[in-house]
């Protein structure tokens, strides 16, 4: 019998993960498949109660859910409880147990993808949504040993800097944006993140730094954006001599996580890259 994974968010019709997964399986020949749920904010106590009496081996979680979803789960493993977010559900024999692959996705690709390791480094944050929180935390509990967040909504950053700060002994601080003290850390940044929607289509001129500022060329930009491939930022940051990485490994390395938790078996990375590329019209 099919075994049944899925995608709940909403808009949904965007998500590469469907091609993603279909593609794992079909390689490692396993009878699973995986489907998109478009799961309005009103209907998702209904929706998560049908996919657990379905008996779907799990589900992925997306924007708008990713909080929202937390108190309908039966257990919440120790990291999103933190970030505060989920966006991976596994059925345990009807128990709905809450996991988050984005940070460590974030993590596993930093380190695979660009060759960087967060211990001791210096890194600015830009932007203090859901995603930074994940990438906050993470980096906070990889060994980061200063961090800098910036956002438009200057409370959102405070919000964030402290919460951060109540969890991990790091040093973690808010800056104003276009402030001397942004201007300065990222210059002396190790890690540049953009953790803000700026410069993804159709607003691919969109820039999150002004094209002034300084980048030491000791420094890796990592947008999380995917689409475009090369974001105005990552080109800013190689003009200046640093290296830029988009956000597909990221979103990658997080499904082959979340395909581990479900399958129990190492997920073909490379396929689900292949796939992911192919769904984006990226070569």
């Amino acid at each position: 019998m099919k075994k049944l994974v899925g995608i709940i968010g909403y808009p949904i019709s965007h998500s590469v993960s469907p091609a993603m997964h279909n593609a794992a399986f079909k390689i490692l020949g396993l009878d699973w498949e995986y489907l998109p749920f478009e799961v309005k904010p009103e209907d998702l106590e209904k929706k998560v109660a049908e996919l657990r009496e379905k008996g779907l081996i799990g589900f992925n979680v997306t924007i708008p859910h990713k909080e929202a979803i937390i108190p309908l789960l039966d257990e919440v493993t120790k990291l999103p409880k933190i970030i505060g977010a989920v966006n991976t559900v596994k059925n345990e024999g009807g128990k709905l147990v809450g996991y988050n692959t984005d940070g460590a996705g974030f993590i596993e690709s930093l380190k695979t993808d660009a060759s960087f390791k967060a211990a001791g480094k210096k890194a600015v944050m830009l932007g203090a949504g859901g995603a930074a929180k994940a990438v906050a935390v993470m980096l906070a509990s990889e060994g980061i040993k200063e961090l800098v967040i910036t956002d438009i909504d200057l409370e959102k950053a405070e919000a964030l800097t402290d919460y951060v700060g109540s969890y991990f002994d790091v040093s973690v601080m808010c800056a104003k944006q276009k402030s001397d003290e942004l201007k300065r850390a990222l210059k002396e940044a190790d890690l540049i993140i953009n953790a803000t929607p700026i410069g993804m289509h159709p607003k691919e001129d969109k820039c999150p730094i002004d094209e002034k500022t300084e980048i030491g060329k000791q420094t890796t930009v990592f947008d999380l954006v995917y689409n475009p491939p090369e974001t105005k930022l990552m080109k800013l940051a190689k003009e200046k001599g640093a290296r830029a990485f988009n956000g597909l490994g990221m979103l990658v390395r997080q499904g082959a996580i979340a395909f581990t938790i479900w399958t129990q078996k190492p997920a073909p990375v490379d396929v689900m890259w292949k796939a992911a590329k192919e769904t984006l019209g990226i070569k």
